[in-house]
């Protein structure tokens, strides 16, 4: 997954031999039908700079809209201070059913006044190629560089929107495709997104305790949960995300093709967390989907953790997160990001999403979603902060949040706000999957496709949709149930100074 950069090799090559007419496929998916992506209620609205002069300023512990087009690099100022820990996330929301490519998506990056990165991430739409919001986060790290981005001063926050309407793409990772993907921009992809932007601030700590993160920990998965599911309709974004406790909850209105449903769970420290969704069968339509549903976690900070795919084909699917370290203050420390996100106490949020090509298989009808969420193990102090976070209680779990998590009221936590606001006509949800696969199979159907460079557009797009089922058919035996095409997880970017992805 590379953070979400790359995808399936055969996918990679195909998609670099045709993406001047099929960098993003438009899905059947209504986009009236979708719920737009609920912005913070009461974010202010800001407009990006194209040059770090005159750039605007973030608080800390407020969050903001703003918007950023076609191969645009925008700068927003931070000036922070010599003690405490900055985290920046970036949402950026396309319209509800545009056109997407896998390259296109968005990257955030902190600098400092010397054009330092302390650390930057991208996140990219992935082999789901369907329009739904995408998050990536940077942050500056008292005391984890010697020489860059430490002490009082002016940082900046730089958002660029990268993919096919900029020119070039890239994917990185151990046995991934890379290299230049080129082409003019699809329709989608030539449109303004908006972007939701937070910033949250963490104080420094009393000396003393661990200093290295956990070299073993409980890895293994717990028994499932049962029972009879409690209704839960999940959120439109995060600062709408539905709260649940411990159980398994079910949303009866069921999730739709291009539809991204928001959940968030309090987990105290030292506390582990483990979720699986289930997407129920259908009676309607027929075909294979892969990578079809992705669930994602983002942590208190909205950074992303870790994410899980399932393929689809009519019947009931599953997927769970890998076995997650207890939050620790010290995790932080580790070179593993999915261990390395379990760094606070407060809400974790679950964004389940559903690819529009579904909708092309099996209709445009909602398919049942059940959501099992287990914590193991009691919550504990924390690392004894020398000061408040901003926004307030961001690294806790109160009385009160676990009250809303077993009743479900609703309300964000990075920027103290109530229920959230509706945003315009944005699509809901966030979150994307990854996958691989290989074999010099996949690079003869890529040639096949190359080969076909003379035929019209309205063809070539059929014979594309034909190799991806090819592909996905020939990497399981006969027999094999739907686990063929099963993602593989991938080293992510880490978040620490002067690296990412």
């Amino acid at each position: 997954m590379g953070r979400r950069t790359v995808w399936w090799r055969a996918a990679a090559a195909v998609g670099a031999a045709l993406c001047a007419t099929t960098a993003a496929i438009p899905s059947a998916v209504a986009a009236d039908a979708l719920t737009p992506y609920a912005y913070a209620e009461g974010a202010t609205t800001v407009e990006g700079a194209t040059s770090s002069t005159g750039a605007v300023r973030l608080a800390a512990g407020e969050t903001y809209r703003s918007s950023i087009g076609p191969g645009d690099k925008l700068y927003y100022r931070l000036d922070l201070g010599a003690a405490a820990n900055a985290y920046v996330s970036a949402t950026a929301v396309p319209a509800a059913g545009a056109a997407v490519a896998s390259a296109d998506g968005v990257r955030v990056s902190l600098q400092d006044a010397d054009a330092h990165r302390c650390s930057y991430e991208t996140a990219r739409f992935g082999p789901t190629r369907s329009a739904h919001p995408v998050t990536a986060w940077a942050s500056r790290e008292v005391g984890s560089d010697e020489y860059m981005c430490q002490g009082a001063g002016v940082f900046y926050v730089v958002v660029e929107r990268v993919g096919t309407a900029v020119g070039t793409g890239t994917g990185t990772s151990t046995g991934s495709a890379s290299g230049a993907v080129t082409g003019s921009p699809s329709e989608g992809s030539s449109e303004e997104w908006g972007l939701e932007l937070g910033f949250v601030s963490e104080p420094a700590v009393t000396k003393g305790g661990p200093t290295s993160a956990p070299q073993s920990w409980n890895s293994a998965s717990p028994e499932g949960l049962s029972g009879d599911p409690e209704s839960r309709r999940g959120g439109s974004g995060f600062a709408t995300a539905s709260p649940v406790a411990q159980g398994v909850w079910q949303d009866e209105a069921g999730i739709r093709a291009g539809e991204t449903l928001f959940y968030k769970v309090p987990v105290g420290w030292g506390q582990q967390l483990y979720a699986t969704a289930e997407l129920g069968s259908t009676t309607g339509g027929d075909g294979y989907v892969g990578n079809a549903f992705v669930m994602s976690l983002y942590n208190p900070v909205r950074g992303f953790v870790d994410d899980r795919t399932a393929n689809y084909g009519g019947e009931q699917r599953s997927a769970s997160l890998d076995p997650l370290p207890p939050v620790a203050y010290e995790n932080r420390s580790s070179l593993d990001d999915e261990v390395s996100g379990m760094r606070f106490a407060g809400w974790y949020y679950l964004a389940l999403h559903l690819g529009t090509s579904v909708a092309d298989r099996f209709g445009e009808e909602p398919l049942g979603l059940t959501l099992r969420v287990r914590l193991e193990g009691e919550a504990g102090a924390g690392p004894g902060y020398l000061g408040a976070s901003e926004p307030r209680g961001v690294f806790e779990v109160t009385g009160e949040d676990q009250e809303a998590a077993e009743s479900g009221a609703t309300g964000d936590t990075l920027d103290g706000a109530g229920d959230g606001g509706g945003g315009d006509a944005e699509t809901s949800g966030a979150g994307e999957g990854s996958g691989d696969s290989s074999g010099a199979g996949d690079q003869r159907l890529a040639m096949t496709v190359v080969a076909a460079g003379g035929i019209g557009t309205g063809s070539l797009l059929v014979l594309v949709l034909l190799v991806w089922t090819l592909v996905a058919r020939r990497r399981a035996p006969v027999d094999a149930e739907p686990e063929r095409l099963r993602p593989a997880a991938a080293p992510r970017g880490r978040h620490g100074a002067s690296r990412g992805r």
